[in-house]
């Protein structure tokens, strides 16, 4: 360590020869000074010096607690980041190897450090620095509140630098507590998190709804929430096509503020499954963030499988058919991709079509396929009307043998036959 300031050097001599009973003193005037007595070059060399002066005298709890107060708001009074963290972080080394008994200055120079790192913009270190803040024991007192407001800090961090999964490791930590806060600033940075959290994880419609929820909060500005309701746009467009995808699409395109979005444009045509042409992908692609942009496993981005699974979903209301090849060229893709893309979803209940692989075309049901049915309610309808048509046929056949009372009187009436096989070709009626 670099030896300390002549004057600084001398005033710790003094309080070192001091009696016990003067020494807190000293120190106390020595820190209140210490911007005189030291310079820039200096100041953490003379600080450094002077914690470890005073930790060496091993004073008593009540007099080490004051000293370590007037040391953190010296520090603080300093206002430098870079003098902060470097002696900040020396100091809580030498903190943990104290008794128990001085939590308190543990917890405020953990937050004055990590509040240096966050001027910095480095929020991993904010965030590893907040953790260390101590919350449990019997030897401080810490209510939900306080706990809550660490915890959504650090989770606020990690999401800074896109690590959603330690994020989250805290708001499930805040899930337990945050019934006993009633700091509205709190709830709503708690919400937000975990709306953010959805959305890094690609959890996009849960994210949707979140973010649409809280763009009604009266609790931030009106250009936030207008800020936060395209988060929710965004989100619903890159969420997987389907019935709830839809849904969701829905409720965004009927709020009245959506008009006033960027996005408004592509929520109408999605809303409306109207096919996206690629210059109002990447007209929308340029407003997304970096991990909404991110590659997936099959190579494609979160963004060209959304449209392509839109795209696809377009096609169905305007062809009851179409071949691969065709319908590979309307999606930019080769027929086996746009294949294997429709079966997914039709398998997902995402799409209602059946796709015949021997002739390579996929045929829609249209007029089944509702925003809001899934392909096994299209399935169930279809059977149900087989079923009542077979009741209704069975009735006809009722009434015709009581009026004829004879095989061969019904034979004679039944022109052409009525029943039919799949394969159309005529059945006999058997009684």
């Amino acid at each position: 360590m670099t030896a300390p300031s002549v004057k600084v050097a001398e005033a710790l001599a003094r309080a070192e020869s001091a009696s016990n009973d003067e020494k807190p003193a000293l120190y106390e005037s020595l820190l209140g000074d210490i911007r005189n007595l030291s310079t820039a070059d200096k100041a953490a060399s003379d600080l450094n010096a002077l914690i470890d002066s005073f930790f060496g005298q091993a004073l008593g709890v009540v007099s080490t607690r004051t000293m370590l107060g007037a040391f953190i708001s010296a520090l603080e009074s300093v206002a430098k980041d870079e003098l902060t963290i470097q002696v900040g972080e020396r100091t809580l080394g030498l903190l943990a190897n104290q008794p128990p008994s001085f939590l308190d200055a543990t917890a405020a120079l953990c937050q004055l450090v990590a509040s240096a790192h966050e001027s910095r913009v480095d929020f991993a270190s904010a965030a590893r620095t907040l953790a260390a803040v101590p919350l449990d024991g019997s030897q401080r007192q810490v209510t939900d509140e306080d706990k809550a407001r660490i915890w959504v800090r650090i989770v606020r961090n990690f999401l800074e630098v896109d690590d959603a999964t330690a994020a989250e490791t805290y708001v499930n930590k805040l899930k337990n507590i945050m019934h006993t806060v009633s700091d509205a600033d709190l709830t709503l940075h708690f919400r937000l998190s975990q709306a953010r959290i959805q959305d890094a994880q690609r959890d996009f419609l849960s994210a949707s709804q979140r973010y649409h929820d809280i763009s009604f909060s009266p609790a931030i500005a009106e250009d936030e929430r207008l800020h936060t309701l395209a988060m929710a746009v965004k989100c619903a467009i890159l969420a997987p096509a389907g019935p709830s995808r839809s849904r969701a699409l829905g409720r965004l395109y009927k709020d009245d503020r959506a008009v006033q979005l960027a996005e408004f444009a592509i929520l109408e045509k999605m809303f409306l499954d109207r096919l996206l042409a690629p210059g109002e992908v990447d007209k929308f692609a340029v407003r997304l963030q970096p991990h909404q942009l991110a590659t997936t496993s099959d190579g494609s981005t979160v963004l060209a499988k959304a449209v392509v699974e839109h795209n696809l979903r377009g096609a169905s209301r305007l062809y009851a058919n179409i071949r691969f090849d065709a319908l590979g060229e309307l999606l930019g893709l080769d027929p086996q991709r746009a294949e294997e893309t429709t079966a997914r979803m039709i398998e997902q209940g995402r799409l209602v079509g059946r796709i015949d692989q021997l002739e390579a075309t996929v045929s829609f049901d249209v007029g089944e396929a509702a925003p809001d049915k899934t392909a096994a309610d299209v399935v169930t309808g279809r059977e149900l009307r087989r079923w009542d048509a077979n009741v209704e046929g069975l009735g006809s056949f009722r009434i015709l043998w009581r009026r004829t009372s004879s095989y061969e009187g019904l034979r004679q009436i039944i022109t052409p036959p009525l029943f039919f096989s799949r394969s159309g070709a005529n059945q006999e009626v058997v009684v």
